[in-house]
């Protein structure tokens, strides 16, 4: 199994406050672990405009699998929170670390 940071921006299309963004956070944390730590990785970027980002550990056995349980992630994690998939649209994923065997 390989260890993979995984990028999945977005944009909040409604208003996220200060709370939902640190609960939004919590959720993720456990994906969150030595790897992004060591890389100073942040977990969770909310811009002005609206967009953001969320930096996740997937432990899998290849890129695409790492992608999908990633936006699978965050996408339940928003859902637990109360925005929907039109309140808060996921962009496509992207590989922005690897650690593991090849």
């Amino acid at each position: 199994m390989t260890t993979y940071v995984i990028t999945v921006p977005g944009t909040f299309l409604r208003d996220v406050d200060d709370a939902a963004r640190s609960q939004l956070a919590r959720r993720l944390a456990p994906h969150h672990t030595d790897l992004s730590e060591a890389e100073e990785v942040e977990l969770l970027t909310v811009h002005e405009d609206g967009t953001f980002s969320v930096r996740l550990e997937i432990e899998a056995a290849d890129r695409a699998t790492a992608e999908d349980d990633a936006v699978r992630l965050a996408g339940g994690a928003l859902r637990e929170l109360g925005f929907s998939e039109k309140d808060a649209p996921l962009g496509p994923p992207a590989v922005t670390g690897i650690e593991g065997e090849f």
